[in-house]
């Protein structure tokens, strides 16, 4: 056997006693004969000559193929998929925990929120996040269409779990005709509010579909003639109320000339991160990714296979 031979050898024994039976690099050494540092050594050159090959069986491998293959298809700069055992609390977890880091981050910055079950369910696994450095800014108004508080708008649970300043929209989400949006929206501390959103790093926001089972008519906000016309002009998806067609174009005129939310910031300065699961939800997700109005995504595994694969 040749010099180089036995080399690789010596390898491959090193990496199967490391990743097969399981030694510290200190057995290893001991049980070749060798140094603790020729054992590292050794494990080291077995990965570079490819002599090792990692396979990971697990569900989140194929979650994270999946991500990687959604990024590529849609350029998204970021990505993450749930298993799709259980997608509602497999979504929700994996948002909280994304939404966490970005309070940890020690640099000040504006977070933006909009609103949905899906960021709520998020927002209720959060623990206490101690950052006064952030700010947080809603997209969405947070008056419900009898003057309460909006079911779904998150901004005030969130404030009450961190000790980041809260901006919230004092606005309905869709006001009840366009001169009394055209009013709210030109209020000065409103238009401060809504170019505080415009400077977010990061947003979240929930996705939301428009047909028989659309939240913004559960919620009240929208009639089933104004859903219904939404449908008519070829909307299949709304973001912070603003609905879209398959294109991920606004829909022109409607209930979008009603809208008192913030602008969905814009991707090439703001990192914007839909939630959302289920077959259901795929026509609006897909017009969301087409349209470029998120630059982010966390669904779960079998949402993303079928974006992936159409």
């Amino acid at each position: 056997m040749s010099n180089q031979g036995r080399k690789l050898e010596q390898a491959a024994k090193a990496a199967w006693l490391s990743h097969v039976a399981g030694k510290t690099q200190d057995e290893i050494a001991g049980i070749m004969g060798i140094s603790r540092q020729t054992a590292q050594r050794l494990v080291a050159q077995a990965m570079a000559e490819g002599i090792v090959k990692i396979r990971i069986d697990h569900p989140f491998a194929h979650c994270m193929d999946l991500a990687a293959g959604l990024q590529r298809k849609w350029r998204l700069d970021f990505c993450q998929i749930a298993p799709s055992d259980a997608p509602e609390a497999g979504v929700a977890l994996m948002l909280a925990d994304v939404i966490e880091q970005w309070l940890r981050r020690p640099d000040p910055m504006t977070l933006a929120i909009g609103t949905g079950r899906t960021l709520r369910s998020a927002v209720a696994q959060l623990p206490h996040v101690d950052c006064p450095q952030h700010r947080i800014v809603s997209l969405t108004g947070n008056i419900a269409p009898d003057g309460s508080t909006a079911y779904y708008n998150v901004l005030f649970t969130l404030s009450d779990l961190v000790s980041a300043r809260s901006f919230p929209l004092p606005l309905p989400v869709i006001a009840p005709s366009v001169r009394e949006r055209q009013a709210f929206n030109s209020q000065p501390s409103i238009e401060r509010l809504i170019r505080m959103s415009t400077e977010a790093a990061v947003a979240f926001v929930g996705i939301g579909t428009v047909g028989e089972r659309a939240p913004l008519m559960l919620d009240g906000f929208l009639s089933q003639p104004d859903v219904e016309a939404l449908v008519a002009a070829g909307a299949v998806g709304e973001i912070t109320g603003w609905a879209y067609d398959v294109e991920g174009t606004l829909v022109s005129g409607l209930s979008n000339d009603r809208v008192a939310s913030a602008p969905i910031p814009p991707r090439e300065t703001t990192l914007v991160i839909g939630a959302a699961h289920g077959i259901e939800k795929v026509p609006a997700i897909r017009g969301a990714l087409r349209g470029g109005l998120i630059s982010g995504l966390i669904t779960d595994a079998a949402t993303g296979a079928a974006l992936l694969a159409d």
